[in-house]
Order: structure tokens, then sequence, then C-alpha cells
């Protein structure tokens, strides 16, 4: 199985799609590693504030927090090789470091271009803590 691995800087959970101001390029990013899962890929997602101990023993990660400290993160791994770092890379990018057909990353993300806040409805989207 093809395992993507995602180090991510310090966030208030590990999607970093909670509290009063939502980034939407997590959130984006979220459903973009949803899609991965739905492929068949193993996504494992490690927050600096929760597992500081797996960052310090990862030796690719921990070189470029050496080098780029904090700015580094996120630092995304495929099949353990790094693939990204510094930035949340869109699903196009995603698919090709796990081998999936770029022509189904690029039908599914204008399938789920909007967030889940677009999605909802205003009753919904107080109550489902999406938004």
């Amino acid at each position: 199985m093809k395992t993507l691995t995602i180090f991510d800087p310090a966030m208030c959970c590990s999607t970093g799609i909670c509290g009063a101001e939502i980034d939407q390029q997590l959130v984006d990013f979220a459903a973009d590693l949803d899609w991965l899962k739905s492929e068949g890929i193993e996504v494992k997602r490690i927050n600096l504030s929760q597992e500081p101990a797996l960052f310090a023993g990862n030796e690719q990660v921990k070189s470029i927090l050496e080098n780029s400290g904090v700015a580094g993160l996120p630092v995304i791994l495929a099949n353990d090789e790094m693939q990204s770092f510094g930035q949340y890379p869109d699903r196009v990018k995603l698919a090709q470091m796990v081998g999936v057909t770029a022509a189904e990353a690029v039908g599914q993300a204008s399938a789920s271009a909007t967030g889940c806040c677009e999605q909802n409805n205003d009753a919904e989207k107080s109550s489902s803590g999406c938004c």
C-alpha cells in the first residue's frame, strides 16, 4: 500500500480546520487527503504540537527543521521519501506523489472544489462544527 505522511506545523487539532478562523487551504487539503484515502492511499498526519518526538526521530524532517525552522513545514513524504516541504500541495500534485492518475485527481478536484462551508446551508454550518 502506498503511504503519504504529512508532518504538519503545530495546530490546535490534527487537521487545523477547527476554531473561529478556518484556513480554506487547510479545508481543501483535508478534502484532498480524504480523496486519496478513498483511492486506497494510507494517509498519516503528524502534528508538531501533539507528536514532537516523531519529528525529531525522522532524519528528513529533522533536517528541514534545522535548516528552515517551522517555515519548512509541512513536510510531505510518500513511501518515506520526501516529496515536498514548506507548502500544502494541491490535489494533482498529491496524486502525482503517490502515483494516482492525474486525470482522476483533476476530475475529483473540480467536483469538490467548494469546501464544506459552501456545501452546507447556514443552519448546518453552525451545528456541524464544519465552519
